[in-house]
């Protein structure tokens, strides 16, 4: 497979150096004849990730599809986790400083970072290309403040380092100015890209299109220092078709950790992507290929009621991040309120699915004495103010409106018994097609 030409029909190319189609076609520098590594075909590119939390969001999950692409291609993929530029902080996209962490919480950040890239990256030492995870904290912990000005910043002009995107916009008033430390992160992250060149044999840094100034500056450096050829590849920020940023929702990020967002949440993410964002995420959060996409987009166009490219997509992710079984069961959720789910589903559910498919429907905290032994009308109207007499309930009811989780209640008496509460403590009532209350019984 040619990397290039896989990124380029997936739309996850914004800009790319000279030479680096070539680089990456004989596994050699444009300028030079030497093999880059014992396997001559074999490159080896990195992405950096700011290890800022313990799990990646989907912001992140883009340049980790590039390095999966890579190593699909047959090359060596390196993650770098910024543990010392994430002491840091970058300046690109930001108008403000950013908290630094210390090494404790960096390190364990780290691990977290590490368990969802290996589900994702190939590390099998046993395999030519197997993925490599690598930490800058581990060089750069022991250096000076003199070493580093003296061997590396000297190489680098502040003229050059002033004309960087993300240093102008600072300056001409977006924001309060840039402290001394943010203004030296390009050099810090250049010099990454030299000390991997130099180690790893590592010529093609990959990244968002706000991380051009900062890989270009690696570049540099390695032709300054070393007099070498190292090339970089950018992908566009994605952004949803109405212009609004990617991957944000009211309540915060979309994380790949199950702790911070549900499987269910992640999953609905996805499902409820517009038609025409659904069209470009399918090509840069899958797998899948140009065929299978294509087919996908014309059964979309033919049935769009039906959103196919929605549903796939959604499954092709979330099984990806996730398992097929918590896909399974995120699909059996969405059921509950959007189809024909049963009793039986509803009783499966972990709490947290629960609280996260009635998250902001109205709900009733009551005493569980109050709730267990107390009949259906008298919880309904009394305890919990959902119908607003007993009359309408019971008249509801005989017209087949009202159900106890997903089951029809036939008699507005009968008793609310410890065998109705789904996980010990709730009760799903509801009132004609899509009105949804949750008791809690406390």
């Amino acid at each position: 497979m040619n990397f290039v030409e896989e990124l380029r029909w997936r739309g996850m190319i914004h800009d790319m150096m000279p030479g680096t189609e070539e680089y990456l076609a004989k596994g050699v520098g444009a300028a030079s004849s030497e093999s880059v590594n014992a396997d001559s075909h074999i490159a080896t590119a990195y992405v950096g990730i700011d290890p800022t939390a313990d799990s990646l969001h989907i912001g992140h999950l883009v340049g980790v599809m590039i390095l999966r692409h890579f190593q699909r291609c047959g090359h060596r993929p390196i993650a770098l986790v910024g543990g010392a530029t994430g002491m840091i902080g970058d300046p690109s996209g930001k108008s403000a400083e950013r908290n630094l962490l210390d090494e404790a919480t960096l390190r364990h950040n780290q691990d977290g970072i590490k368990k969802q890239l290996a589900k994702l990256l190939d590390f099998d030492a046993k395999i030519p290309n197997a993925a490599v995870m690598v930490n800058n904290y581990d060089w750069m912990k022991g250096m000076s403040f003199l070493d580093f000005i003296r061997d590396t910043g000297k190489l680098i002009t502040v003229n050059y380092m002033m004309a960087k995107d993300s240093v102008k916009k600072r300056f001409s008033g977006e924001g309060d100015g840039m402290s001394f430390t943010e203004f030296t992160y390009q050099l810090v992250q250049g010099y990454d890209f030299l000390h991997l060149y130099e180690t790893m044999d590592c010529r093609l840094q990959l990244g968002g299109s706000d991380q051009w100034g900062n890989i270009t500056t690696g570049t540099e450096l390695i032709r300054r220092k070393l007099q070498g050829e190292a090339y970089a590849l950018t992908c566009p920020l994605i952004k949803k078709a109405d212009g609004t940023k990617f991957g944000k929702t009211e309540s915060g990020n979309i994380w790949l950790s199950p702790a911070y967002t549900s499987p269910y949440k992640f999953y609905q993410f996805w499902l409820n992507t517009s038609d025409e964002d659904a069209k470009s995420y399918i090509k840069i959060f899958t797998m899948l290929d140009r065929d299978q996409i294509d087919a996908l987009i014309a059964e979309q166009e033919a049935t769009p009621h039906l959103r196919p490219l929605q549903k796939r997509l959604a499954e092709e992710v979330t099984v990806m991040i996730h398992s097929r079984e918590e896909y399974e069961k995120a699909v059996e959720a969405s059921a509950i309120l959007f189809g024909g789910a049963t009793a039986e589903t509803l009783k499966k559910l972990d709490e947290e699915t629960l609280l996260a498919v009635f998250e902001g429907v109205p709900t009733f905290r009551i005493a569980v004495a109050d709730v267990l032994g107390t009949s259906f009308v008298d919880l309904a109207v009394e305890r919990a103010p959902i119908f607003p007499s007993k009359g309408e309930l019971r008249k509801l009811v005989a017209g087949g409106g009202v159900s106890l989780n997903k089951e029809k209640v036939e008699d507005a008496a009968r008793v609310v018994t410890a065998d109705d509460l789904i996980a010990g403590k709730y009760l799903l009532v509801q009132k004609g097609k899509k009105n949804y209350y949750l008791i809690i019984a406390e």
